[in-house]
């Protein structure tokens, strides 16, 4: 199934600086970057995968999978998903399309530590891919306005049924 870039877009500039009640708000508890990456992708995928443990769901703050909200399950998630939900994979930053994932890693350390979520690719440079995200709340905040050590670009190829 194809999917749906223009959704996740318009529901990430949407929930940009505010927060969708039928999700909790993981601001004072670790951040809230992922658990909005995820309602991005859901916005354009329609389908959670409700596979325990290893899957990408939210019912509920006490109900959901790791990759739901953390950063390097959301990836371990997307890049290995052969079931229902999203599928990516790790690509340039010239094949990056609205609606994707551009993880950073701020600290020289193993763990990536956040996941905007592309609003527009521009010409596939930093200076020209805007993104929306959550922790650090920004709409159309130029990727190259991060202080990342590294990135790690996730094209959403498809989503499984």
């Amino acid at each position: 199934m194809e999917y749906n870039r223009e959704a996740a877009v318009a529901y990430a500039k949407k929930w940009a600086y505010a927060r969708n009640p039928a999700f909790y708000d993981f601001s004072d508890i670790g951040g809230d970057c992922t658990n909005f990456a995820s309602q991005c992708i859901y916005a354009g995928s329609g389908i959670m995968n409700y596979t325990p443990i290893y899957g990408w769901y939210y019912i509920s703050v006490n109900d959901r999978a790791p990759a739901w909200t953390g950063v390097d399950e959301l990836y371990r998630f997307l890049t290995t998903n052969r079931g229902p939900g999203p599928r990516a994979i790790v690509t340039g930053l010239k094949e990056i399309r609205g609606g994707d994932i551009i993880q950073l890693q701020f600290s020289p350390k193993q763990r990536f530590d956040h996941s905007p979520v592309v609003i527009d690719p521009g010409d596939g440079t930093p200076e020209t891919i805007l993104v929306a995200a959550h922790s650090y709340d920004a709409n159309c905040r130029p990727l190259s306005s991060y202080a990342y050590g590294k990135l790690r670009p996730l094209h959403i190829t498809d989503v499984g049924e």
